[in-house]
Formats: C-alpha cells, sequence, structure tokens
C-alpha cells in the first residue's frame, strides 16, 4: 500500500504524486516475517514432540506418525496437541499468571498453537500481511510492532478469560492490521485513492474483528492486539514530508521543513501515551487479579453474540484460544461463557462454579447490587442451569457437590450464593441448601 521507507534508504524523489514515489522506490528484503514463520513451525514440532499422544492415549489420530501423532479429535479437532502440554510448555493460564508469578506466559503464549489448522490459518495470515508491512517500514519496527501487539491481546484476553489456555499469535497479527489502518490515517495526504484504499481497510478490519464475536472464537485476544497495533503504528510509521526527504539538494539558507506534519506529531503523542497508560492499567489489574467483567458488564458481547441458532456444547476453539472449560452455549433466553464439567465427566477444582462465584463476586461479597436476568452473573448462572438440566443427572449431581462445597467455603457469604437462582429466575434442578443430598 506504500513505498520504501525513502528517509531510511536516503532515496530521492521529486514528483508530488505519491504513486512515482513507489514505484522508484526500492523495498526492504523481509526476513523477519519468514524467520517467524519458520520459528512458529519449529515450535510446533517441538510440542507435537513432547506431547507424545501415542505413549499416553490409545485414541491418537495418525497413529503412523508416532509420537508427532495428534490427540483424539474429541479432546482438540484442531489436530494438534493436548491442553496440558500446551501449558506446560508456556501457554497463558491466568492462574498461573497471576498467583504464580509466571508473566513470562504473556509471551510465550503467542509461539504456540493449538493445532495445525490453527497453526497454518495463522502463518498464511503472517506471510500475507506481514511481509507487505515489513517491505514497506523495515524490520525493527514491523518486529515491535508484532511482539507488543501479542503481549497486548494476551493482556486483555487474560483479563476477561481466566478458565482456560490461550496460544497462539492472533493478537500479534491484528496488531499488524491495526498498524496498517493507522499508517494509512497519519501518513493520509501522501496516498493516492485514499478513500478507496481506507474503507477497504475498514471492510476488513470489521470482517476479521466480527468473526471474533461468533460462537467458538474468542475476541478479546483479537481486539487487544488490534488496538495495541493500532497505536503503535502512529508511533512508528507516520512518513516524513517530501520537503524535508529534500532538504540535501535545497540552496544553503532555505528553510527546511519540519521531519513530520504537525498532526503526525500530535497523533504519535497521544497514541503513546494511550498505550503507555493502557499496559500500565492493565497489568497492574492483571496482577492483582482483577476480573474484567467486574468493570464492564456488557464486554461478554465483544466475544460472543447470542442468537437462537446456536445451542451446542462443544470447546472453545479459535485461532487465539484452546478451552477444556470453557464454551459459549446460547439459546433464545441469552448466553453465557459456561465452565462446564469436562466431558469425559472430570469436575477438576469444580472451575464451573468457581467461575460463578467470580461472575457474582460482587453479590456475593458485598450483598449488592442485586443480580439481574441479562448481566454476567445471571448469564453464568443460565448457562450453568443449561449444564446442569442438558447432560444427564451425573453432571447434576457433580454441579450440586460443587455448590455444595462452594457454600462451604465462602461461608458466610452462603445465604448470598443461596438466593442466586431467585435473582436470577433460574432452576438448577435443585435446593441450594446446605442439608441438600446431591445424590
Amino acid at each position: 500500500m506504500r513505498g520504501g521507507d525513502i528517509e531510511s534508504r536516503g532515496e530521492k524523489n521529486t514528483g508530488s504524486n505519491y504513486a512515482a514515489v513507489e514505484d522508484r522506490d526500492t523495498p526492504w528484503i523481509s526476513w523477519l516475517i519468514p524467520l517467524f514463520v519458520v520459528a512458529n513451525v519449529a515450535m510446533f514440532i517441538f510440542v507435537m514432540y513432547f506431547n507424545n499422544c501415542s505413549k499416553h492415549d490409545s485414541g491418537c489420530v495418525a497413529r503412523f506418525l508416532g509420537r508427532f501423532s495428534f490427540q483424539p479429535l474429541r479432546e482438540n479437532p484442531l489436530f494438534g496437541p493436548s491442553s496440558s502440554t500446551l501449558e506446560r510448555l508456556g501457554g497463558l493460564e491466568w492462574n498461573k499468571v497471576v498467583h504464580q508469578h509466571q508473566g513470562w506466559r504473556l509471551i510465550t503464549c503467542i509461539w504456540l498453537h493449538a493445532g495445525i489448522i490453527h497453526l497454518i490459518v495463522n502463518m498464511l495470515s503472517l506471510v500475507i500481511i506481514g511481509i507487505r508491512l515489513e517491505q514497506q517500514c523495515g524490520f525493527v519496527r514491523i518486529g515491535i510492532i508484532y511482539l507488543f501487539s501479542g503481549v497486548g491481546g494476551s493482556i486483555l484476553s487474560s483479563l476477561f478469560i481466566q478458565r482456560s489456555i490461550s496460544v497462539g499469535a492472533s493478537g500479534a497479527l491484528f496488531g499488524l492490521l491495526g498498524a496498517m489502518l493507522s499508517e494509512l490515517i497519519t501518513n493520509w495526504s501522501i496516498y493516492t485513492n485514499k478513500v478507496c484504499a481506507l474503507l477497504t481497510l475498514l471492510v476488513i478490519v470489521a470482517i476479521n474483528l466480527a468473526v471474533g464475536i461468533l460462537p467458538h472464537v474468542d475476541n478479546f485476544t483479537h481486539i487487544g492486539g488490534f488496538l495495541t497495533g493500532f497505536l503503535l503504528g502512529f508511533v512508528l510509521l507516520p512518513r516524513p514530508q517530501l520537503g524535508w526527504m529534500e532538504r540535501r539538494n535545497r540552496p544553503a539558507g532555505v528553510r527546511v521543513n519540519s521531519k513530520y506534519k504537525a498532526y503526525q506529531y500530535v497523533l504519535g503523542l497521544l497514541s503513546l501515551i494511550l498505550l503507555i497508560t493502557g499496559f500500565t492499567v492493565g497489568l497492574v489489574m492483571l496482577f492483582r487479579g482483577v476480573n474484567g467483567y467486574d468493570h464492564c458488564h456488557w464486554c461478554h458481547y465483544l466475544s460472543c453474540v447470542p442468537t437462537s441458532r446456536w445451542n451446542r456444547r462443544d470447546f472453545i476453539i479459535s485461532v487465539a484460544k484452546i478451552s477444556e472449560d470453557e464454551i459459549c452455549i446460547l439459546d433464545g433466553d441469552g448466553f453465557g461463557v459456561a465452565l462446564i464439567i469436562h466431558e469425559a465427566g472430570a469436575d477438576e477444582e469444580c472451575s464451573t462454579v468457581t467461575a460463578l462465584v467470580s461472575a457474582c463476586s460482587s453479590f456475593v461479597n458485598y450483598g449488592t447490587p442485586d443480580p439481574i436476568p441479562g448481566e454476567p452473573c445471571c448469564v453464568a448462572l443460565m448457562s450453568l442451569s443449561n449444564v446442569a438440566s442438558s447432560t444427564g443427572i451425573e453432571t447434576r449431581q457433580a454441579v450440586c457437590r460443587c455448590m455444595m462445597d462452594l457454600i462451604t467455603t465462602y461461608n458466610p457469604d452462603a445465604t448470598a450464593i443461596a438466593t442466586l437462582p431467585g435473582f436470577c429466575g433460574v432452576s438448577l434442578g435443585f435446593t441450594i441448601d446446605p442439608n441438600t443430598d446431591c445424590e
């Protein structure tokens, strides 16, 4: 979309038409993006070697691959490793980042992928978007945007998705997309067909973000990466004015224009302030264990949109996430992110009800405000009810036992927990009471 970095390459141009600039410039040779692709592929091969499905599971896919065979499709339909392997090798897991001080996972998760399908989709996107940008802007700036956008996506995702393992480069990829948009805006005056270019790019951005609000796709990593890249584009990608680039050809004593236009300086400064503020606030909230939904009750709509046509139970797996604990359950009455008992019937740490308390933390701890149908607390309870009522008596008994354990753990807040179904108009199929017999 744009010619090479004339400032860095020391080339001259006397025309005012930007197309002429683009024709005369020699683009950078792209090597960093191909290196990122090789690194991601090599990391995936190592992950599969470490996973060694054939040693631990008889239902592996493509067993002829030996220790590189894939986990059973019921566990990971993207043809990849187990979630425990991803967690051990650096997947983003909220509890480990916050309570075990493993902040490095915000970076390592960018280099892991949930499966070969996940890897192929992300690497194709990286090649299509990244090589073009690196040729235009150079490897240093694109490398900074890629890495910081990946971390920005990880931070935002961790604030809202706290019960899953997060892997993938989608935050970094959306950062490159955001940088393309801000680069067009900040260098607006040098483009031909600028309105057409802007509309085209906005449509591409809108389509990609819209995909993130469909079932099975978590969108917080995408949004966090996009916003980070968008702000970094104003800081790192402004193009110098033509007069400044021609300063060496001007007679002595002739006034030289400023390197950048005033609005470029303003946009760059404001973006830098917003970027530093956003990262600081996000990291502080993250390491304090704050749940983003407590401060943004409508934000669940950014990741999942209710529709009467969707009512499946499944794992959330997208270009950003692989989760064995989370599911977007939708029906005619509403939707929610429901942390469910595993398909195998396990109830590790009763993650379902733990997440429920997280969504209802203000009411459980302080008795106010009262839960209202449609808000995150009641949405979570509705999803819990769907799980308890639609998967048989064994699951309902497991949910019941977890709720009883919860009442014991959170005493004296048990009364508040017991009143949740009444406020939300939801039936769990059993009474929340310390004397309830879950059998």
